[in-house]
């Protein structure tokens, strides 16, 4: 029963965590140590509560939002920021593959983009073809990857105990801190994340074939869920917070590893606020060995998160307008952004950070509504959210409101 939580989580591992845990610890060191740990921390709450909504109703968030919003324009506008924001995850995932490429092989990044949009193309056909059992196999493959490229170096240069513990107090240093810890949020908890776990952990228990429930007076009615599948709704929640758990672990270390990495080695170093000066200090900091494993986890990272946000949004379009769009040609259509941007010549880092604040703003519309809708009575039944849970979601909520609040601030008066 374990597994939709594992893909879900990739998208907390895509190139927009890479370059803004990267830069975060090549600038000001150990100091956002604390939001990487807080946003882990939220990101379990949220991701179970999604998770939760799809297993107990059978739909995705984007689904439920799409029945209940009866104004054909305010799904259609709620579409269009959800939309915005899948373009810009995109652009961060073919970015980081695109960069990878050209690290590990020359690739130009044109190329690299072309290249990285292709693959993800042949995972979600194989999502499509062979179901969801068989692409979380490939995607948890594509983790385990991951998981060693951006670790091995923390191992090979430890980081400091005592600036760790430092980076655990929660503060600011400047305007760039608070726009790298909105980055940093908003590659933590991004709202593709939260609509595709609902709809992953929807077709990962959806019910083999309809089943029918009393036809006594002529009637045709769907049996219970529970009934359908077999298994109860109660055990299904439990494995849940399991799966959940292990995906938060493993997100959680990779993303502190990334950017421990960065401040133990990286401080100060000119250049390293890049992927690509990241990746030349690591070759000669520490040799070929952490740098090549480094820029594996990147093209792994950037393969694996861009078919799991296309597959978001697939289910977003879905879900809001009713209707399903020919997987080659969504796909087109979300990779063009990125490619225009790579041909550009836009800093590719640059593109990464910004992207991630762009998510970070797109986390209300997708988070207060899984909150509301799974404390609902009507929604979930006897599973709704406990009081206690409400309080901590709508606690998150007014958080990540508020800090893209002030970074918007700082952005509009040019501070």
């Amino acid at each position: 029963m374990i597994g939709p939580a594992l893909v879900a989580g990739v998208a907390y591992l895509d190139p927009g965590n890479v370059a803004s845990n990267m830069t975060a610890g090549a600038v000001y060191g150990y100091l956002l140590v604390w939001v990487v740990v807080l946003g882990n921390v939220m990101a379990w709450l949220i991701q179970y509560l999604s998770a939760k909504l799809g297993i107990v109703t059978g739909r995705s968030l984007p689904e439920t939002l799409g029945t209940r919003m009866r104004n054909r324009w305010a799904r259609r506008a709620y579409w269009l920021q959800a939309e915005l924001v899948a373009m810009a995850t995109d652009i961060a995932e073919v970015i980081g593959g695109a960069v990878a490429l050209n690290l590990l092989f020359g690739v130009p990044l044109l190329w690299g983009g072309l290249i990285t949009g292709t693959v993800s193309i042949a995972l979600l056909l194989l999502q499509s073809r062979r179901g969801p059992k068989t692409f979380e196999f490939v995607v948890i493959g594509l983790v385990v990857i991951i998981a060693i490229g951006f670790t091995y170096g923390v191992f090979v240069a430890p980081p400091d105990p005592a600036g760790i513990a430092s980076g655990l107090m929660p503060r600011f240093e400047d305007s760039g801190s608070v726009l790298l810890a909105a980055s940093i949020l908003g590659a933590t908890i991004m709202p593709h994340a939260i609509y595709a776990h609902s709809a992953l952990a929807r077709d990962r228990f959806a019910p083999g074939k309809p089943v029918f429930g009393d036809e006594t007076q002529g009637a045709r009615t769907p049996a219970p869920l529970e009934e359908l599948r077999g298994i109860s709704t109660a055990r299904l929640l439990r494995a849940t917070k399991w799966d959940v758990t292990i995906a938060m672990l493993i997100a959680g270390t990779v993303n502190l590893c990334i950017l421990l990495l960065a401040a133990a080695n990286l401080a100060g170093v000119p250049g390293t606020d890049t992927l690509e000066g990241a990746y030349a200090a690591l070759d000669a900091g520490l040799g070929p060995a952490v740098a090549t494993l480094f820029a594996v986890g990147l093209l792994a990272s950037g393969l694996a998160s861009t078919s799991v946000g296309a597959y978001a949004g697939a289910e977003i379009m879905h879900g809001l307008l009713h209707i399903r769009v020919p997987l080659l040609a969504r796909r087109l259509v979300t990779l063009i952004p990125a490619l225009i941007i790579l041909a550009a010549g836009v800093d590719p880092t640059l593109a990464l950070v910004l992207s991630q604040v762009v998510l970070s703003f797109g986390i209300p519309f997708a988070l207060i509504p899984l909150v509301a809708l799974t404390a609902k009575r009507d929604v979930l039944g006897g599973f709704r959210n406990r009081a206690v849970t409400t309080v901590a979601g709508v606690a998150a909520s007014v958080f990540l409101i508020a800090l893209n609040a002030i970074l918007l601030w700082l952005v509009l008066t040019g501070s």
